[in-house]
């Protein structure tokens, strides 16, 4: 399995394996593509209940989906986690999968942008959900727009593709 370069993704792109709406091609580095924040955010309600963490528990039901208006930001406190959701839909064809990963450029503010389950599957077809928390010492200001995260494409050995229980979620489903 190989890393695909700036020239291979680009040629995916093309040849349709690789689909990303919108697309700005100013946003692809040598070995990944920037993936920008959308205004729409979970933010967990404060419960004083025990959350089970199993198999049925759904965050949809801890959280309450908020949207920042144009301009605006969100503020994520010290020790505080949000869920955000990418602008861009990202589509894999069968032999492709790659890993959603944060930037070290918020990381060394303390903003974990997706803290975990960073794999994402052949087959795709959804917007990221990106788990964010805030691991400095002071309150982060997030601002919508902002190119959050990267995501790097892997060719896979086999033609499998996802179908798991988060297929094709989008900032409707999310």
């Amino acid at each position: 399995m190989a890393v695909l370069g700036r020239e291979a993704i680009l040629q995916a792109i093309e040849e349709g394996s690789i689909t990303v709406t919108p697309f700005d091609p100013e946003r692809l580095g040598p070995a990944s593509l920037d993936l920008t924040l959308a205004p729409f955010f979970r933010v967990f309600r404060k419960v004083h209940a025990v959350i089970e963490v199993r198999e049925h528990t759904d965050y949809r039901d801890l959280t309450d989906k908020i949207a920042v208006p144009p301009g605006e930001h969100i503020l994520i406190m010290p020790g505080e986690t949000v869920l955000g959701i990418t602008r861009e839909r990202l589509r894999l064809g069968p032999g492709l999968c790659g890993w959603l990963e944060g930037r070290s450029r918020f990381a060394r503010l303390g903003l974990m942008v997706h803290i975990s389950a960073p794999f994402m599957g052949p087959g795709i077809d959804s917007q990221q959900v990106l788990e964010m928390s805030n691991f400095g010492p002071a309150p982060l200001a997030v601002v919508p727009g902002t190119a959050i995260c990267q995501f790097v494409f892997q060719k896979l050995q086999g033609s499998e593709s996802y179908t798991g229980r988060f297929a094709g979620q989008t900032e409707d489903s999310f």
